[in-house]
């Protein structure tokens, strides 16, 4: 999921509203997972246990860089 983080560079509404509604949808068991730019790295455990599922997730641009512009959606 793609969704920016806003023109003014504090993190736009769209932001905050889809990680709102993730969280909820997993609390629900809608998704799997959810893991915000900003902890999509190795170091992350839910990170490291998708990009261990997935190793071409390794290739990833936005890995370990606290994208906040972008969100990782396991269904």
């Amino acid at each position: 999921m793609v969704h920016g983080y806003g023109s003014s560079g504090a993190g736009g509404e769209i932001r905050i509203a889809a990680q709102k509604r993730l969280t909820e949808m997993a609390a629900r068991g809608e998704i799997r997972a959810y893991i915000f730019g900003e902890t999509w790295a190795k170091s992350d455990e839910q990170a490291w246990a998708l990009i261990n599922a997935r190793p071409e997730l390794k290739q990833d641009r936005d890995l370990g860089k606290r994208n906040q512009g972008i969100t990782i959606v396991v269904l």
